[in-house]
């Protein structure tokens, strides 16, 4: 006993390694109380068994799982106003693509808003009453049911349109609508139309060529925005949907996972957390699927922005 005093006093009066040791020590037990006491994430290594709970368990939201008869993804080929520009689609069923050149953006804010309130826009003719000649150019292609068809758009030469105007504008360069062309297949699905609003180039705003929104319009008379989700490069999992020119199966709001969808059955194992379980956790609001089901009980931020998580929901459905 009176060695070890000795030994102890030796390394404190002749080794500041000690001095730094003890300093550092102290300074993180310290820190991993405070920080645990006011409830933010400590590292798990300091982290005691009994506190592998969440304080708050994040809520989840309930979704459905809806199966979309339609996709649309920018063709090949440059893309302007002035030579016009190359969709590439994919339907499940005979369907009918509207492109509407220059479209103003409150007479399809209004188009939709009128969808909500009973006016059910399913076919051609209800989008051209509802836009109400609100727009410069109609144009329409019947597409037949089966693989990938591109389709080339454009304005006429003749109508002299370079730009839709100054910046902030109120017409959209190009809005596309696909809806079933059979009346019995609209029975079949819940989603009766979607509606892309799409960039195009002009003499002003060079921007190039992408989808700006992607509403789906459902036989109930609701209308969600299709948003991507954001997913490590090394993840496996559902095509990003404003790119895939193949119909998918699509979650929205709603009631609980009424199936899987095919694609959860291929995600790979690569949480970005504990690296071995598959991601089926996607945050909210910031969209990142990252986590497996067990490490999203542990976390209250988004491990790849620090986003707060509100909300989150599965990619498929826990067997229990």
């Amino acid at each position: 006993m009176a060695g070890m005093k000795l030994l102890l006093l030796t390394l404190y009066e002749y080794s500041p390694l000690f001095h730094i040791v003890v300093v550092s020590l102290c300074f993180l037990l310290t820190a991993a109380i405070v920080l645990g006491w006011f409830g933010f994430d400590v590292p798990v290594m300091l982290l005691s068994s009994d506190e592998t709970e969440p304080v708050t368990p994040t809520p989840e939201r309930p979704m459905v799982q809806e199966t979309n008869p339609f996709s649309l993804a920018l063709g090949s080929g440059p893309a302007s106003v002035s030579d016009g520009v190359s969709l590439k689609l994919g339907c499940l069923g005979p369907c009918v693509l509207s492109c509407f050149w220059g479209c103003e953006v409150s007479a399809l804010q209004r188009a939709l808003h009128n969808h909500q309130q009973n006016l059910k826009l399913t076919c051609p003719q209800h989008f051209l009453e509802a836009l109400h000649l609100h727009f410069h150019y109609h144009q329409m292609f019947r597409i037949s049911r089966g693989d990938e068809h591109e389709c080339h758009t454009c304005i006429p030469h003749d109508q002299s349109i370079t730009d839709f105007g100054p910046l902030p504008r109120k017409h959209y360069p190009l809005v596309a609508v696909l809806t079933l062309a059979e009346t019995e297949a609209r029975n079949l699905y819940n989603i009766v139309a979607s509606v892309i609003v799409i960039h195009i180039p002009d003499d002003i705003y060079r921007l190039s060529a992408r989808i700006l929104f992607q509403y789906l319009l459902t036989s109930q008379g609701d209308v969600h925005e299709l948003k991507p989700l954001f997913m490590s490069a090394e993840t496996s999992g559902p095509p990003d949907l404003e790119r895939s020119c193949q119909p998918e199966e699509t979650q929205m709001e709603g009631d609980p996972l009424r199936e899987e969808t095919d694609w959860s059955e291929h995600i790979g194992r690569n949480c970005v957390v504990c690296q071995n379980a598959a991601v089926n956790r996607v945050l909210l609001p910031c969209r990142h699927a990252c986590v497996c089901d067990s490490c999203m009980l542990h976390f209250q931020h988004c491990p790849i922005c620090r986003a707060f998580v509100m909300e989150s929901f599965a990619l498929r459905a826990t067997r229990t």
